[in-house]
């Protein structure tokens, strides 16, 4: 076979690399399901992770960040790897941290479902401190009007303003109550075998008391990359 000279082949390189397919990022792709839930990443991927999560609760955050730089940024960004997002909603606040995430819509979800865990520590106090100084007061209001303003004052509602979520579009998803609803049926749709939260499914299987450190080499054997 005759070679090419080392200048032309050079010249040819550019032109090989320019003409390779992108490889295309799934970790900000987002699809429901059925039932409402949110699936992030490739939702034919091989290995198929389920988590039950509540926004109040720290250990999930704590898993969210602790698995980012492998989970989101590898083995979902890969494609190999989906993570289905089902809420167990434990309270008002909760509630409201669910209907802003939900409010971003498929190509928004997945970047605020982990900014909305990113700053839970600053939001979660204001948030509390807010619901026990009112309670008196929020009992009083229609339940979604006190969830809203539970998320105001928290500074849930303006996490999801500074990812782009314009205020009429926060609006109408605290008045949709359909959405709500579907929303709390998914909630109630938790497995007896669900005790708390996160709890994980690795395709369709539990993994009982799971962390990061348990996940990962599970995940890795199930095939993802």
């Amino acid at each position: 076979m005759r070679l090419l000279p080392f200048a032309l082949a050079l010249l040819a390189l550019p032109l090989t690399l320019a003409g390779a397919a992108p490889v295309r990022d799934w970790s900000a792709t987002a699809t429901m399901t059925a039932d409402g839930a949110y699936v992030i990443g490739n939702p034919a991927a091989r290995v198929k992770l389920r988590e039950w999560a509540s926004y109040t609760c720290p250990h999930c955050a704590h898993f969210s960040a602790e698995s980012e730089p492998v989970l989101a940024n590898r083995m979902i960004r890969s494609g190999s790897t989906s993570l289905e997002v089902r809420h167990l909603v434990r309270d008002p606040l909760d509630l409201g941290a669910a209907i802003l995430t939900r409010c971003a819509g498929p190509r928004g979800f997945a970047g605020a479902h982990r900014a909305v865990f990113a700053a839970q520590d600053q939001w979660f106090k204001k948030g509390a401190d807010y619901a026990q100084a009112n309670a008196a007061r929020l009992e009083t209001l229609p339940n979604l009007v006190a969830v809203r303003q539970l998320a105001d004052a928290a500074g849930l509602t303006a996490i999801l303003a500074a990812r782009g979520l314009k205020p009429a579009a926060i609006n109408a998803c605290f008045a949709d109550q359909k959405s709500v609803d579907r929303l709390l049926a998914l909630s109630a749709a938790v497995p007896a075998e669900v005790t708390g939260t996160p709890s994980f499914y690795i395709n369709g299987k539990l993994i009982p008391n799971a962390t990061w450190v348990q996940l990962e080499p599970a995940l890795r054997a199930a095939g993802a990359q």
